[in-house]
């Protein structure tokens, strides 16, 4: 980056400099983040009292008026490139925000639902199923958004690479899943703390201190989010870790109960739960929506990276840990689980999603006589279900204000203030978690089983998505004659990664409506289908509203028509092009176990 020939302090003292005077081009991440703590002195001003910083922090940050005669698809690509979003998310947080920001209650808690339901085998192949597909979907998305670290991330990737009408349905989809499920969480946290015994009357006292911790932690900006889901993420990982170890020494009867385990249970009661072929295989297609709701949040990571200091550094490492996560702390976890728990006991069956009690883990800790563990075990359970709040918080304020730099929601949306916190969204999500506060009502359950319905397969949307953008921007490249040598990451799954992992979403889609069409253990309702199902009309009605609303009547985007350079950060592509080949040449001429390392880590 080019330097002014001027004293910054002596300028800025005289008022000689405004910050469009220093916009130039960036050629590298650190210049980019070099660049942005310049212009934010310049905007800061001259040194004043903390109380005034502090007052003109919630300023908005003035961005550039687009040119009025650019098209739709232009104009949403440029807007969302230029977003003041700061970029302050570090390495390690990346890193830990893939290893644990995706553990949560679908996996300590929902698990045992899913035990009950399908056995030990059926979790077992249903979550190798699922990951698989989360793997190959989040290599898609780190590819696409180490390539265009936009603001919004992979929800304006849609808008550009399939269609604006798609785009507008699956991103208010997604909205509505983290805008939802930020009062369920808080909900959550207060009734995992009935634990411990505690009064239902101080149950909205509970609500009340977690929505204040969960809103402080996101005023921090985005260094507060990454700081506190580092934390959260050390204290999972941790558990998960240390229950791995205990169960391998229990199965192998060093613990105090009942001796040498091994297989037992998958042998008696069954590996699959069910009488007959039929039920069996309900069971095994019902497991397909707890796995899909234990990886929720594993796409943050492309979400996030538009807020990374250096997304070509971080992203890859952070993205590749999925694969690890998923191996040791989903399928490993699973096959113990399976081997410690009968599927026919009876503590399975919660009183809701995040009953400590009906937790797995918690149950084969009792049933080996072992007391305290199952208190730091929901611990942790509390831990994770406000670094889910913290999540939604984030992702969804993220989101709205991505909508709105798409147009698809009025301007004060798009309101980002100096320290670059997106101000409207991040105070319209915390406004609806004040619904939390229907947990004193009789009518709780009902509320929030409607809510979810609202959002309930937004996941498996979402990650749909994520992969046909990703076949989608492939065949850009391949139809207007360029190449993956200008890509600084390259999935290693490829495009027939992309592929499967969208293959396994529409299958996963048919599995859930032959599960909410026919529900396990009562017959065809229609409550049960729409609780069920309720998100797919909608997503449908918005596309079709769209289309009436814009006069948008094509299908898709072609792929000669496709912008694919408006917002990467490397402006430079021959630069770039010569860079990523010293990369790789380096890369192969390292011992192949180094290859094999760097291929996975």
């Amino acid at each position: 980056m080019s330097e002014k020939n001027f004293s910054t302090t002596k300028d800025l003292e005289a008022g000689k400099v405004e910050v469009q005077d220093i916009h130039q081009d960036v050629e590298s991440p650190a210049s980019y983040v070099q660049y942005e703590n310049y212009v934010d002195d310049i905007e800061q001003g001259p040194p004043t009292s903390r109380w005034k910083r502090i007052r003109d922090s919630f300023k908005r940050v003035e961005v550039p008026q687009l040119d009025p005669t650019l098209t739709e698809a232009e104009k949403i690509a440029i807007a969302t490139a230029k977003s003041p979003l700061k970029h302050q998310l570090k390495n390690r947080h990346l890193q830990m925000i893939s290893i644990g920001g995706a553990i949560g209650t679908g996996l300590f808690v929902g698990s045992g639902t899913a035990l009950r339901t399908a056995g030990p085998a059926g979790i077992l192949i249903g979550w190798i199923i699922a990951g698989s597909m989360i793997y190959c979907m989040v290599m898609s998305v780190a590819e696409l958004s180490i390539a265009f670290p936009v603001a919004g991330g992979f929800t304006t990737y849609a808008t550009r690479f399939i269609d604006e009408s798609y785009g507008f349905a699956n991103n208010f989809n997604y909205m509505l899943q983290w805008i939802v499920t930020l009062p369920l969480e808080i909900v959550a946290a207060s009734i995992t703390v009935n634990y411990w015994h505690t009064d239902k009357k101080y149950r909205d006292g509970f609500v009340a201190l977690f929505w204040v911790v969960i809103v402080s932690i996101n005023m921090f900006g985005v260094r507060g989010y990454g700081e506190a889901e580092f934390v959260f993420s050390i204290c999972k990982v941790l558990m998960i870790v240390g229950f791995i170890i205990m169960a391998i020494v229990l199965i192998c009867g060093g613990g105090p109960g009942t001796g040498y385990i091994g297989a037992r249970y998958w042998y008696h009661p069954g590996a699959f739960a069910g009488d007959t072929s039929g039920k069996k295989f309900k069971g095994f297609c019902s497991v397909f929506v707890t796995a899909a709701f234990s990886f929720a949040g594993s796409e943050l990571v492309g979400l996030a990276a538009a807020e990374s200091s250096n997304p070509r550094k971080d992203v890859p490492g952070a993205a590749k840990q999925v694969f690890w996560r998923i191996t040791l702390f989903y399928v490993l976890c699973l096959l113990l689980i399976g081997m410690l728990v009968p599927y026919t006991d009876s503590r399975l069956i919660g009183g809701s999603s995040v009953d400590a009690a009906a937790s797995p883990f918690v149950i084969a800790i009792k049933n080996q006589g072992i007391s305290g563990l199952p208190t730091v075990v929901n611990v942790v359970i509390l831990i994770a279900v406000i670094s889910v709040g913290n999540s939604a918080v984030y992702a969804c304020s993220r989101t709205l204000s991505a909508l709105a730099d798409q147009g698809f929601l009025p301007k004060c949306f798009s309101y980002v203030d100096r320290m670059g916190r997106p101000m409207v969204g991040i105070a319209v999500t915390s406004a609806f978690g004040l619904i939390a506060f229907v947990a004193e009502s009789d009518k709780e359950g009902e509320v929030f089983d409607w809510l979810m319905a609202l959002s309930g397969l937004s996941s498996l949307f979402t990650w749909a998505t994520i992969c046909l953008c990703h076949l989608r921007f492939r065949r850009a490249l391949a139809a207007q004659g360029r190449s993956t040598n200008e890509l600084t990451f390259v999935s290693p799954a490829g495009v027939w990664g992309a592929a499967w992992g969208l293959f396994l979403c529409i299958i996963m889609l048919a599995a859930q409506f032959y599960v909410a069409l026919f529900p396990i253990g009562t017959p065809p309702n229609a409550s049960d289908f729409f609780q069920g199902y309720l998100s797919f009309p909608i997503v449908l009605a918005m596309w079709f509203a769209h289309k009436i609303w814009k006069r948008n009547w094509k299908l898709y985007i072609k792929a000669e028509d496709m912008d694919i350079d408006t917002g990467r950060r490397e402006v430079n592509l021959d630069l770039l092009r010569q860079q990523v080949e010293e990369e790789r040449a380096v890369l192969a001429s390292k011992p192949i176990w180094y290859r094999i390392y760097k291929f996975f880590c």
